[in-house]
């Protein structure tokens, strides 16, 4: 699998986000309150809404136009919602954030 490097760990603010044009099209990558990353395709399952956009607590995001839940770790919505964001792989090396654009998973 090959990485690519992003940023900086210290360039994505505490709970905030970064954008990457994926093939696809956006990449979200958040950054959690203890320095978790997690990486989703940028639009919400249920009107597409940009998620990079949104609140980010614990290990969910919360979309910012209709509150839906989304758990970072698998995209998932949470219920009653249903609907998924894709997962992209990524890590944390040596301070550096390194995303796989080609693993992309989807959800279970």
């Amino acid at each position: 699998m090959t990485w690519l490097d992003i940023c900086a760990l210290d360039d994505i603010n505490l709970l905030g986000s970064r954008i990457v044009a994926g093939p696809k099209g956006d990449i979200a990558i958040f950054r959690t309150s203890d320095d978790e990353v997690f990486a989703l395709d940028d639009r919400c399952p249920h009107k597409g809404g940009p998620l990079s956009q949104g609140l980010i607590y614990g290990k969910r995001v919360a979309c910012p136009l209709h509150n839906w839940q989304i758990e970072l770790e698998s995209g998932e919505a949470v219920a009653p919602d249903v609907g998924c964001a894709h997962r992209h792989d990524v890590k944390v090396e040596n301070g550096r954030v390194l995303l796989a654009l080609k693993s992309m998973a989807a959800c279970a």
